[in-house]
Order: C-alpha cells, then structure tokens, then sequence
C-alpha cells in the first residue's frame, strides 16, 4: 500500500470538503499518498491546503441548466476537463478515484473509467447530486451518509458509512461516549453558560436563518428561565440580542459565528439548526436530540436528510414556514425541559449513525486497491 496513491474529488461547499478532508487524513494515516482534485474557486482552495494536503486543480464547468451561449461551449469545455483529470490520474499515477460530489467529480470519474482504475463515490446527501449519479454508473463502491439514500453502485457494491467526521467532531463523539459531563461543563464555562442548566442549542450555520431567528425573538417572552446559545448568523445578532436584553432573559448567550462548533455542541443538550447533510451527520454522531428546520428552498433534500433521524425518533422536523413562536412554545420548550425525553432520542441517535465513518470509508478504498 505504500506505493499507492489516491486521488480525491470533491469541493465547492464544505459539505463536500469536510468528508475529503477526514478521508485524506485517514487515508494518510495507512501510507497512501493522498492528493485532493478541486476547482480554483471553490471552497476547496482554501480548506485543503489549511488541512495540509495538495490540492491539484481542473477547470470549474457547471452542467447548463438553459439553452444558451453557455450551452453551445459546454461540450468543448467538458471535455478539456476530463482531460485534465485523465492528465493528473496518468501523471500521479493513481491507484483509484474517490469522489464526494460536485464540480471536479465527474470529470475525475470520466478520466478514472477510461484509465480503468478504481472508481470510489461517496454521497453526503439524502438526495445524491449529478455528478455522483455519473459516477455510481462505473463505481466499485457507493458509500452512503443516509441509508435511505437512493443512489445504488451499478455494478459494484452499494454500503452506508456514514459521514466522514471533521478530526474535532470526531474526537468529540468519542469523548462524549465515555465522559460526556466533563466536555459539557467545559464547554459550557467558553460561553459563559451555567452546566447545571439545561442547554438549547439554536443555530442557522454561518449565515444564520433568518426564520428562526425571527422566531426565537418572538418567543423571548417565554425563554427568562432558559438557558439558550443562539448562533444568530454574522451581522444578525443585534436584534436577538436586543429583544433576549428586553425580556430579561439572562441565561440567553447570542454569538454571532462560533469557528469551533464542536464546543458549541459540546454544551448543547438539545439543537435546533437547518438540516443540512453535515449538520445531521454531526448532531447524530454527538447522539444529540434535535428540531431541524430544513431550509426551504432548493431541491427539497434538506427535509430528505432528515428523514432517518426523524423516522428513528432522535429528531422533530418542523418545516421552515411553520416554524413560529409557538412552536418553539409548544415543541422545543417541552423537548428541553424533559430529560426522560431527550435520552430517548439521543439514544435513538446513538443507534443510527456508524461509528468511525472515515475509516469505514478508508477500508472500503483500501480494498479496492488491494484488488488491483
């Protein structure tokens, strides 16, 4: 194995980032040489190198979604892409391609299917992408985040991992099995928060959610007595601020971004956050009760990919539109204040999510290179 090498597709969001990278280092870990294959624009150029891999770069085209100018080039463009992708795999030499979805996956997948190597896909999402439908047509493995997940290998072998974990979310889920109280009282005393109260979690990612947020101010009235650490968004935690100052509500902690959210879900006793694929990924390995609120626009794949969480009773989901004051009055409140309840869905939790996805999806690469 020491003379293999691997390349890894994937990038644009940290949704597909984040599991490269987990999968990079773990693959790194056994003595294969890792290279990551992104785009210059995409969120990759700037998360691989931090991670201490080298990325190597191919030209970013979008599939076209309208008769256009755009259109016509298309083809031209595609393929000078796949031949970028097909000069890096005979350059490095790959042993295999594995690919978590977006701009520079199916390209790779092309390039890997005429080189007649390995061809290793991972979805993060419910609802899988184009590019990994390209992909699973030749894949060897299918890894999958969600078993309900509707993207079968088509002559290879189809298998749930879960998500690759972020090192920090995975060292978290790890200590919380054996010593949760201890990285809760930590975690708590970052914050300002009291560890002898009950903890809700409330965050909309980076950019925060504008309807939770509004519905969270709404309800302030009813949350003096509740310990709160509320993620509001950058530039969007003045108003939360003003109206948690307004009610009295002392026990409310507003940050507008937290860098580091494994501290922020080491203090949480119950979440409310959108239902992105890394979000229920992370929240289900930290056995963490949960109200997703799936973003409304898009595809619909947020509500998808919390559809195992829900059916298994370690979440709520409440659509964005329903979303109000009395909801949070009538379902998260309750869910707080009843500890019997929420060791009921974080246990469902704890039966949901595989332990150790990186190295899942690290043996079923290693595999196939074994197999060549």
């Amino acid at each position: 194995m020491q003379d293999s090498t691997v390349l890894l597709a994937g990038g644009g969001t940290a949704g597909h980032v984040n599991p490269l990278i987990a999968t990079a280092k773990e693959l790194a870990g056994r003595g294969v040489r890792v290279y990551a294959v992104g785009t210059e624009d995409g969120l990759e150029a700037q998360l691989v190198p931090a991670a201490g891999f080298e990325l190597r770069t191919i030209d970013r085209v979008p599939f076209p979604r309208r008769l256009n100018a755009y259109a016509v080039a298309f083809p031209r463009r595609f393929r000078k892409a796949v031949a970028q992708a097909r000069m890096l795999i005979d350059e490095l030499h790959a042993s295999a391609v594995v690919g978590f979805g977006g701009f520079a996956s199916t390209p790779l997948y092309i390039g890997a299917h005429r080189a007649s190597i390995p061809i290793i896909v991972h979805e993060a999402n419910a609802r899988p992408g184009l590019a990994n439908k390209v992909g699973a047509r030749w894949a060897d493995v299918v890894a999958l985040t969600f078993s309900s997940t509707r993207l079968r290998a088509h002559h290879g072998r189809t298998i749930v991992t879960g998500l690759p974990l972020r090192p920090a979310i995975a060292e978290l889920a790890e200590r919380r099995r054996h010593d949760a109280q201890a990285a809760r009282s930590e975690a708590a005393q970052l914050f300002g928060l009291d560890p002898a109260l009950p903890t809700l979690l409330v965050t909309g990612g980076s950019l925060g959610a504008q309807r939770i947020n509004e519905a969270m101010i709404a309800a302030m009235p009813d949350m003096r007595d509740i310990q709160v650490l509320h993620i509001s968004g950058k530039g969007k935690d003045d108003p939360v601020r003003q109206a948690a100052r307004a009610a009295g509500a002392s026990h409310y902690v507003v940050r507008d971004y937290v860098s580091d959210m494994e501290h922020a879900f080491a203090a949480a006793d119950l979440v409310v956050a959108r239902s992105g694929a890394g979000t229920v990924a992370e929240v289900s390995a930290l056995s963490l009760p949960a109200v997703f609120v799936p973003l409304a626009i898009g595809n619909g794949e947020q509500a998808l990919n919390a559809a195992d969480s829900v059916a298994a009773g370690a979440a709520v989901l409440i659509h964005n539109s329903d979303f109000s004051a009395q909801t949070v009055r009538t379902t998260v409140l309750p869910l707080l204040e009843s500890s019997q309840t929420r060791g009921e869905m974080s246990r469902a939790a704890s039966r949901l999510v595989p332990h150790h996805s990186a190295a899942a999806l690290a043996e079923a690469i290693m595999t196939r290179i074994g197999n060549e």
